[in-house]
């Protein structure tokens, strides 16, 4: 699942990344733009997500992360795997491994690796 939290309007950068992993065979469900977290979280548990991949250009990444991360934890869904990107600086990356987010791409990050990343650390 690929999402876009918050008031952060461009979600080009979401589309692109739900596109190439759908083009490599899998199933991609795309919430569209200002979702809440809640929202996010209730539509993983409802569509059975094996990842929920946040999009965060707003600088609200901090919140927004550990908001998603922790409504997961709540329904005792902490295996959802949770990445994502956007521009997110380094110190804050760290913050947000120790907090459960496994992956954060960054401006750069191409499409292979991006699909490569989650075949190899997502579901079976």
């Amino acid at each position: 699942m690929v999402a876009k939290p918050g008031l952060d309007g461009h979600d080009r950068g979401a589309k692109v990344v739900a596109r190439a992993l759908r083009d490599a065979g899998m199933e991609v469900i795309y919430t569209g733009l200002h979702q809440t977290p809640e929202q996010i979280v209730q539509t993983a548990l409802a569509e059975d997500a094996d990842a929920v991949g946040l999009s965060v250009l707003s600088g609200a990444h901090m919140t927004l992360f550990q908001r998603v991360v922790g409504l997961l934890a709540e329904a005792d869904a902490s295996d959802i795997v949770v990445f994502g990107g956007g521009i997110i600086p380094a110190a804050d990356r760290t913050l947000l491994a120790d907090m459960g987010v496994t992956q954060v791409f960054t401006p750069g990050a191409t499409m292979a690796e991006i699909v490569t990343w989650v075949r190899e650390n997502v579901g079976s």
